[in-house]
């Protein structure tokens, strides 16, 4: 990983409004109306889920702790993703089978590196090279589908169903619907210049018990990660959570660049950064922000829009699904 390799992960904005409740819906195949049993429901990006039970009935609650798009998602089906489910309920979800595409068809092509080789290159960029991305396990590799482009030198992959990640380290078993995936190369495919990916996750605690041991890696993992700092920055708490803003190696009074405001009298907060800065955490850690947007839009939890028109490189920019964490996590 060179220093001026890049990576964006979408994470999707969450919104902030409302009291417990409780969502019900049945999950139907579209073509036969027949019930779809052990469907997944969850709101993306937390550990927030059930399944469907043999009627393909659901119930699931959701407060103003954390809500996000509810995800429905059955192997072999294409995904629904509800973003109004507060203002519906006891719903009927009709899921149509997914179809063969193109990218299935070509899974065998020739294109200049073996299966091995195109694997162990995803797996480093999709799963990271941290000791947690390390302790990681991808369950079902075959459902995963890749493609290297050596005119473009550009790798892409693509899954059939969500990809299934063991993570040891943190014990998480973490269901990844991959949606984009792309590695542009530099030189060779030994020099990664970009990376970018986009998805759904789900997250399951592989114990019921969580041991003292799992909880300083989430800690350790949570430390020094984009999903902190964005909740720092929302709080205005950035020098009290040890992370300093940095230009041209001179250090700045980080609202000087950070320039916050509520939006429309709600708890959202509108920021705009108008050229990039470093970011200096723990007094070792060095990443650096860019915006490619004139604001983003960012609650309390850290959740924000215009998820790929960030850019984080450095450290920040390393992070990948080993170190991922649930966007309910310490809440």
């Amino acid at each position: 990983m060179t220093p001026k390799s890049l990576v964006v992960l979408a994470f999707l904005f969450l919104g902030f409004k409302g009291i417990s409740q409780t969502f019900n819906g049945v999950v139907l195949d579209a073509l036969t109306n027949k019930p779809l049993e052990t469907a997944t429901v969850y709101f993306d990006n937390t550990s927030i889920g059930v399944i469907t039970n043999a009627n393909g009935q659901f119930s699931i609650q959701y407060s103003n702790a954390l809500q996000s798009p509810l995800i429905i998602s059955y192997l072999g089906y294409e995904k629904q993703i509800i973003e109004d489910y507060r203002n519906v309920n006891n719903v009927t979800i009709l899921l149509k089978e997914a179809k063969q595409t193109l990218k299935e068809v070509v899974i065998n092509a020739n294109d200049g590196l073996t299966r091995k080789q195109k694997l162990r290159l995803f797996r480093k960029e999709f799963l990271g090279f941290s000791r947690f991305g390390n302790s990681c396990k991808i369950l079902n590799e075959d459902d995963i589908i890749i493609r290297y482009y050596k005119k473009a030198k550009k790798l892409t992959a693509y899954a059939k169903g969500p990809i299934r990640i063991q993570n040891l380290a943190l014990q998480y078993l973490v269901e990844y619907d991959l949606t984009f995936f792309e590695i542009y190369f530099d030189k060779d495919i030994y020099d990664t210049k970009s990376v970018r990916f986009v998805g759904n996750s789900f997250f399951k605690n592989l114990k019921s018990d969580i041991e003292k041991k799992t909880l300083k890696n989430r800690e350790k993992a949570y430390s020094g990660s984009r999903l902190e700092f964005m909740r720092a920055l929302y709080s205005e708490e950035l020098e009290d959570k040890k992370y300093e803003i940095f230009l041209k190696n001179l250090k700045v009074n980080p609202w000087n660049f950070f320039i916050m405001d509520y939006k429309n009298n709600s708890k959202i907060k509108k920021v705009s950064l108008n050229q990039p800065v470093d970011i200096i955490y723990n007094k070792i850690e060095q990443s650096t922000i860019e915006f490619l947007t004139p604001n983003i839009l960012i609650d309390v939890y850290g959740n924000f829009n215009n998820v790929t028109k960030i850019r984080f490189t450095g450290v920040m920019g390393s992070q990948r699904i080993g170190e991922l964490l649930p966007f309910d996590y310490a809440f």
